[in-house]
Parts: C-alpha cells; sequence; structure tokens
C-alpha cells in the first residue's frame, strides 16, 4: 500500500497536550509552553509511526459557525466565552501561534477556510484526496469519514498518540454497532453534550445502534415512526416523532463538510525544515529545541 495522507485535527490534538503536559514548562520569559510541545511530540510520533508522504494540520477558523448556530442553537453554546469567542484556557490561547509558527517553518501544511471547523476540512480532504487517507483525532463525530472502498481511515487518539486506535470500517461496527456511512444518523439520535447535541431523550448508543441495524438510515426510521411500524416501541416512537424538528436539521450539522469550500493546498511533507533560521529562533526564544529536534528527525527518517 502507498504511504498515507495524514489529516491531523491540530486543535483536537493540542487541546489534549495541553491537558496531559504539566503547565509548570514555560518559556525563558514565563510564558506557557507545555500544548506546544506535547502538540509537536505527537506530531513526531504519528509521523514515524505512520510513515505519511502527505499531511496536513486541519484548523478551525470557525469553531462555531453561525449556519450551524442558525440550525440548533445549542450547538457549542456552552463554550462561548464572555467576550463572544471561544472559551480556551488561558494559558493555552498565547500556544496556538507558536504552534503555527512551527509548522510554518518545519514545512507542514496548515488549513482552514471561513465558516469551516476542523472537521469540515478533513471531510473535505479525504473526500477529495487520493488514498490511503489517516485522520489523526480524538473526536469519535470523525467516524463518519472513514471508506474502506478509498482507504480512508481513522486514527483515534482518545487516549493519546502512544495508545491511538486504528479505525476502519469493521472495527467501527464491532465497536459501535453502525457501519461509518450510518454515524451521522447514529451521533444524531445519540446525541453529544460536548457539542450541544439534545439527541433524543431515552436513546443511547446501544438503541441508536439497534435503531440503524434494522433500519439503516434516520429516514427509514421515521419512516417507520410514521407507519406506526409495530417494531418501533409505542414509548420510542413519541420520543422520536417530539424530536422530529431537531432530527430533520441535526444530521446537516453533524456532517463533516465534503462539499465545503475548501481551497488547494500543498500536502507534501518536507525531509527538512523550510526555513532553518525561524526554526532556530523558535527552538531559543520558546524553549522547543528538544521537541522540533524530535520533529525533524522524523521527518528526516521518514523520508529516507
Amino acid at each position: 500500500m502507498s504511504r498515507p495522507l495524514l489529516l491531523v485535527d491540530a486543535a483536537s490534538l493540542y487541546f489534549r497536550a495541553f491537558h496531559g503536559i504539566p503547565a509548570s514548562i514555560t518559556a525563558p520569559d514565563g510564558t506557557p509552553v507545555n500544548a506546544v510541545r506535547g502538540f509537536l511530540d505527537m506530531l513526531a510520533q504519528l509521523i514515524r509511526a505512520r510513515r505519511p508522504d502527505r499531511m496536513v494540520c486541519c484548523l478551525d477558523a470557525d469553531w462555531r459557525p453561525d449556519w450551524r448556530v442558525a440550525l440548533i442553537g445549542s450547538y457549542k453554546a456552552h463554550r462561548v466565552a464572555a467576550d463572544g469567542g471561544e472559551a480556551v484556557p488561558e494559558a493555552l490561547s498565547p500556544q496556538v501561534p507558536i504552534i503555527l509558527d512551527a509548522l510554518r517553518a518545519v514545512g507542514i501544511g496548515t488549513l482552514g477556510a471561513p465558516g469551516c471547523e476542523a472537521d469540515d476540512i478533513i471531510g473535505a480532504l479525504a473526500a477529495r484526496e487520493p488514498g490511503p487517507v489517516e485522520v489523526a483525532t480524538g473526536d469519535r463525530d470523525l467516524f463518519q469519514v472513514i471508506d474502506d472502498d478509498r482507504q480512508v481511515r481513522v486514527l483515534y487518539c482518545g487516549r493519546g498518540v502512544a495508545k491511538l486506535e486504528v479505525y476502519d470500517d469493521t472495527t467501527l461496527h464491532a465497536r459501535y454497532g453502525v457501519h461509518a456511512r450510518q454515524y451521522v444518523d447514529f451521533a444524531v439520535l445519540r446525541g453529544d453534550p460536548s457539542d450541544g447535541l439534545p439527541g433524543v431523550a431515552g436513546i443511547g448508543d446501544k438503541t441508536a445502534a439497534g435503531l440503524l441495524g434494522r433500519y439503516q438510515t434516520l429516514d427509514a426510521l421515521l419512516a417507520a415512526v410514521d407507519a406506526a411500524d409495530p417494531a418501533v416501541r409505542p414509548a420510542q416512537g413519541r420520543k422520536l416523532a417530539a424530536a422530529r424538528d431537531y432530527l430533520a436539521v441535526a444530521p446537516r450539522v453533524v456532517t463533516a463538510g465534503a462539499e465545503a469550500p475548501v481551497p488547494a493546498v500543498d500536502t507534501a511533507l518536507p525531509a527538512a525544515p523550510v526555513d532553518e533560521q525561524q526554526l532556530l529562533a523558535l527552538a531559543e526564544r520558546w524553549n522547543l529545541a528538544s521537541p522540533l529536534t524530535r520533529l525533524t528527525d522524523a521527518l528526516a527518517e521518514t523520508a529516507g
């Protein structure tokens, strides 16, 4: 099999780095750099383990797009800060620009687009770029992009990069009882408090999987409710009927934008840093010599 395109859900990983690495790790001026160091080390581990020849770190240009909020007002509402932006830990905010500077100096591509979350960027690239494609994320919603025919897999990093789990459609079905093509409907039915998606009352993972196993799609399930199919328990039917307005819009909110207006991006993974002087400056200013060396060594080893 040819070497993969690695799509990195950047915010998902640097949030995990921030919470997993002690905040006592700082630059000479006292600025926390725990998320930066952890994120760069995650990239080095991924490159060594997966040996990609193409790579893009996908970004949230818009973490809570207006069009999604217009459809479901509760979407990520609990994450809104007093100023209307995203509630991000105070010690993490100044580290994100440093991460982006390091990626530019190394030469690893980044991509965001107006009105798009990182999930939308990943969905678009996974659908259009030649496979194999591997998606590194801690977000289960991205299981929807798995496509065995196109060799698109998810590297689930919920327990960290060192313990990543490789998901194809068979693995996904064994774990959750649904196929990738059903994952959006599954997520809609069960809901997701972390994204402010209410789901359908009384329907959790097992019930959602069972209903989709019987009816295959949300549309077919709702048609069965309308037809008073006896296989749908009366209480479930009432709850599904009561949630019909939510169910009419939620699939669009959950779907990672395979048709999002995502611009072209250079996916090539460099064998060596594209801006050595900038990299040295970043290493000195932010106390990043070790993680940057590990990352550039991983690039050189993979290229060889």
